[in-house]
Parts: C-alpha cells; sequence; structure tokens
C-alpha cells in the first residue's frame, strides 16, 4: 500500500509561494492577473487501466476511443507503461475532438493520485506533444471532488475504486492532505469473495490514515460523507456493506464511474471560461 506518508515512495511538495500564486497553481481554473481568453476548445481525459474517458464541452462523455492493434494497453494500474501506444491513443482522441489544428485550445488529464512525478511528467510530455494551447495534469480525487463533492470547503474523503486501483484521499480544503493506494481492484479478484475483499481493503486504508491524524480530519470526512467513484461504486454489494461498516452516509454521483472525467470536465469549462494567455506552454508538473 502506498501513502503519501511513505517518504521512500512519494514526497509532498513543499509549496513556498505567496497566496495569490499559490491558488493560482493549485487551482487551474482561476486566471492570473493580467491574462485575456485565448483557449476555446478542449477535452478531457480520463486515462484509465481499463478503458479511457473523454468528456467534450458542448457534446459531454463521447464513444470510448478504440485503441488500434499495436495499442494494446499502455496504462496499467493507473500508469503509463508504453509511452508510444499512449501517444497514438492519445493523439486519435485529440483528432475525433479537435481536429488537426489543436492551437486554441487546452486539455485536461486526471491521473491517480499516487501515480508518482514520472507517470504527470510523461502524460504531461505526451499531451504537450499534440499541440495544444495549454495542457492540464490533475488528480483524479480533485476531479471528483468537483463533480460529486460537496460545495463547502473542509475535510472530504474520495474512494476510487477502479479495475486495478484502489485508492482513498483525503482533501482539506481542496488540497490532498493524505492518500493510501492498493494495486488491485476489480478485475484481480475472485467474483465470489471481490465484495468483502474490496471494502476490507478500502476500511484497511481509512483506518491508516485514521491512525495518523492528529487533527481529527478524517473523522470529519467520515462525517460529510465520502465521496465514492470509480467501477467499484456501482456495484450495490460494495457501497451497501461499505456503508454499514463506516456507518456513515455515501456519496455517490448519478454515474460513478464518469466522475473523475466529468469533474475534470467541470474544471476544463472553468478554464475556457477564464482561458489565459500563456507566454508558453507550462512546463510539466513537478
Amino acid at each position: 500500500m502506498r501513502s503519501l506518508r511513505d517518504g521512500q515512495r512519494f514526497v509532498r511538495p513543499v509549496h513556498r509561494e505567496g497566496p495569490a500564486i499559490r491558488a493560482h497553481r493549485e487551482h487551474p481554473g482561476c486566471p492570473a492577473p493580467g491574462d485575456r481568453p485565448l483557449a476555446r476548445r478542449g477535452l478531457a481525459v480520463d486515462l484509465g487501466s481499463s478503458r479511457t474517458r473523454v468528456w467534450v464541452p458542448g457534446h459531454g462523455l463521447v464513444p470510448d476511443p478504440v485503441p488500434d492493434d499495436a495499442s494494446g494497453r499502455p496504462v496499467r494500474r493507473g500508469r503509463i507503461v508504453d509511452p508510444e501506444s499512449c501517444g497514438r491513443l492519445l493523439g486519435r482522441i485529440a483528432d475525433a475532438a479537435l481536429g488537426p489544428d489543436r492551437s486554441d485550445s487546452v486539455i485536461v488529464l486526471s491521473h491517480p493520485v499516487l501515480a508518482g512525478a514520472g507517470h504527470r511528467t510523461e502524460a504531461h510530455r505526451l499531451l504537450a506533444a499534440l499541440g495544444p494551447t495549454r495542457v492540464l495534469v490533475l488528480n483524479s480525487a480533485r476531479a471528483a471532488a468537483a463533480y460529486a463533492g460537496p460545495q463547502d470547503s473542509g475535510p472530504l474523503l474520495v474512494v476510487d475504486m477502479g479495475a486495478e486501483l484502489t485508492e482513498v484521499t483525503l482533501l482539506v480544503n481542496g488540497m490532498v492532505a493524505d492518500a493510501r493506494q492498493a494495486e488491485t481492484g476489480l478485475s484481480d479478484l475472485d467474483p465470489a469473495t471481490l465484495p468483502a475483499a474490496l471494502v476490507r481493503t478500502v476500511l484497511d486504508m481509512i483506518m491508516s490514515m485514521w491512525r495518523q491524524d492528529r487533527h481529527g480530519t478524517v473523522l470529519g470526512a467520515l462525517r460529510k460523507g465520502p465521496v465514492l467513484a470509480g467501477g467499484g461504486a456501482l456495484r450495490p454489494d460494495i457501497t451497501d456493506r461499505l456503508a454499514l461498516r463506516l456507518g456513515v452516509r455515501l456519496r455517490l454521483a448519478d454515474d460513478p464511474s464518469t466522475t473523475v472525467v466529468r469533474g475534470a470536465g467541470l474544471i476544463l469549462s472553468s478554464v475556457l471560461r477564464h482561458a489565459a494567455t500563456p507566454a508558453a506552454l507550462p512546463g510539466p508538473p513537478r
């Protein structure tokens, strides 16, 4: 299980910017002073291990792109394992949604919270090569919270149960305060034992956070109700058991399996409404 507190695997970034700069950096929809509109089109992508979901302003969700014979599965366990195939897949998505000229567009891509700097940098590089005006790479917990989370500030738990990855993330005022990841998901478990095994995995991660929480934020997030995302949230045999074990109300969107890409789409829409004119394409995330 990976964790924000595991210093050998993940290092929490230290922000030294002032409040105004930090707000702009951490909330990609916020324009910087003096910026003026430029980008007019865009697409949001949730690059999953089992399928890729795409959201386009004005059209909503679009059909899943069909990988070519050479693409195989370029993403495994939430990480890009075949950059060349992934680049071809993203290129076909961009061609279908934006056409060959993408100079006035924004592309938003979500990634697992604990995907690591290498994955984020690779994703940014592949997207930048497509020629958009701006690239935004954000974590899936913030995207899910943007779509299904409560609008008030404070702590929020996001539980994302995917095909090959399960993550629990604690957000505080929209920022990642803690996270846990298990490299297992719906496609890994025996169908007969899947509900109990997946619920136990999620509970173990939440309890691990709770034991290390000195400020009561996990308890506050539980009382507010965790946000569920991913294919596991479509399974009542999982969600009912999880609600019973936690003793709290769970928050589910209309279609939890598309919560992340819809949230990324909302962030994209905000960016397009307040599009900035960058001097150059932003560099890869650090």
